[in-house]
């Protein structure tokens, strides 16, 4: 119903605000400053350069044609606009969402979950620990993610809690109706998988459920365009009840309807629920999306390429470290591969101690040891984590080339 959440708004009285608004270390102040904690947020995930890069990161399709089918800067987009929907309806805060949904992809790696897949395998050979873009969203906002304050030092995003909490608590793949939020205030570094545990904010929770909402029916619109299910429309039109071919197939009628079923099921009491009907039709869409579209035959051949071009990438610059060394190793390749070795040595000067942070306007956090190997190989998962897929093709193509 409409503004049954009210009593649950992310604001000064509710009894989680503190936790909510907790960062690491206090805001540098303004006197001109007029945003509230979630709004400065939002302001700082837009100006990163990990939002930016979103535009030219693969949603499903790689690299398609056509300009109108979805990338991952999109699909953030409709996460915003659907959580922002739903939580203006419900009485929730709206900015709260909008904060979370801007930055709930922000750790996914290049190609899609396929990019994700392959930097987990290496990340277990080489660290012992699986890649999930989750977890690799919170350690980007936390550690890596830098812009510069008003005297043009490098400091961290220093979120609030219930952003940070919103970005690792998002995955998508929900296998119950009826969700709330936890209640404990948890040191988010305890997370060890995906889906651990509830978000801490219903707002967090309105998140999680707008991400489903929006991939299920974009997906789908994005294969019809493509024609990728021109021989599978019969049993997708029996699927959503639909009238074939009369009825038009398309994002925004999937989205309107489960919204809408969304908002009218839901309760303090109950938790944000689908009806029956409704979730029951959001798994037949997902089982026959990863059937027809994720799993189909026309990505099999790029999925093969995007594994060669990430371990290409990956092994050559293992092959570089030198403990005190390795930034010497990384610059020596320059030769050969001059952008590879620019933009890696770069990189790595923000996170280790060289004794020059001072010169180089560094205010952040010193992230690894010089001597550790293991870190050398967290440093690389997290270079090429950050990558676009152009760019990480650009740099495999330095790798081959002569």
């Amino acid at each position: 119903m409409k503004n049954s959440f009210k009593d649950y708004f992310a604001n000064e009285m509710n009894s989680k605000w503190n936790n909510m608004i907790s960062r690491e270390k206090p805001l540098y102040e303004r006197n001109n400053d007029i945003r509230t904690e979630f709004g400065r947020d939002y302001t700082r995930i837009i100006h990163s350069n990990a939002y930016r890069r979103l535009k030219h990161k693969t949603q499903v399709f790689f690299s398609p044609n056509n300009d109108h089918i979805c990338t991952r800067i999109e699909h953030v987009i409709h996460v915003e606009s659907i959580s922002y929907t739903i939580a203006q309806y419900l009485g929730l805060n709206p900015e709260l969402t909008k904060a979370i949904a801007s930055a709930h992809d922000i750790g996914h790696s290049p190609f899609g979950h396929v990019g994700e897949k392959v930097l987990s395998k290496l990340s277990m050979q080489n660290i012992g620990k699986t890649f999930w873009h989750e977890r690799n969203g919170l350690e980007l906002v936390e550690n890596i993610e830098l812009l510069e304050d008003y005297e043009k030092y490098k400091q961290n995003l220093n979120l609030t809690y219930a952003v940070r909490d919103g970005i690792i608590s998002h995955c998508g793949e929900i296998s119950e109706n009826c969700l709330k939020p936890r209640e404990e205030f948890i040191d988010l570094s305890t997370y060890t998988y995906p889906n651990q545990y509830s978000p801490y904010t219903w707002e967090a929770c309105v998140v999680k459920i707008a991400d489903k909402i929006s991939y299920l029916g974009r997906d789908i619109e994005d294969a019809i365009t493509l024609g990728i299910l021109d021989s599978n429309l019969d049993e997708l039109y029996n699927l959503l009840g639909y009238n074939y071919p009369n009825d038009k197939i398309n994002n925004t009628i999937i989205i309107n309807n489960l919204v809408k079923d969304l908002c009218e099921n839901s309760s303090p009491e109950k938790g944000l629920c689908f009806s029956d009907s409704a979730f029951q039709l959001m798994n037949e869409i997902n089982k026959f999306n990863y059937k027809n579209i994720y799993n189909c035959k026309r990505i099999i051949p790029s999925n093969r390429y995007f594994d060669i071009v990430l371990n290409e990438i990956y092994s050559l610059l293992k092959s570089t470290f030198n403990g005190s060394n390795t930034i010497s190793a990384v610059k020596n390749m320059e030769k050969f591969y001059p952008k590879l070795s620019q933009t890696f040595s770069e990189f790595l000067m923000n996170y280790y101690d060289f004794g020059n942070r001072e010169n180089l306007k560094l205010k952040n956090k010193i992230l690894f040891d010089k001597e550790n190997n293991i870190d050398f190989y967290k440093a690389i998962l997290y270079y090429i984590s950050g990558m676009t897929d152009n760019f990480a093709i650009e740099i495999y193509n330095e790798i081959i080339g002569f």
